[in-house]
């Protein structure tokens, strides 16, 4: 039997799981651009609202 503490080792949880409950619990929102649930306009506010807030993603600041 080996011991872990509480958030180290273990099963690891699902990465929308752990979304899920950020945003029920605390408001918060985590969501890729590229997300194929979400039509193409909810993908580009997604684009717009993190341009707004974080600047231009890396990969497209060099093309542009």
């Amino acid at each position: 039997m080996r011991w872990h503490p509480k958030g180290y080792g273990g099963q690891r949880r699902d990465p929308d799981e752990v979304k899920r409950e950020g945003w029920r619990e605390q408001g918060v929102l985590a969501v890729s651009a590229d997300d194929v649930r979400l039509t193409w306009p909810e993908r580009e506010l997604v684009r717009q609202l993190g341009e707004r807030l974080y600047g231009k993603r890396e990969r497209e600041a060099r093309h542009g």
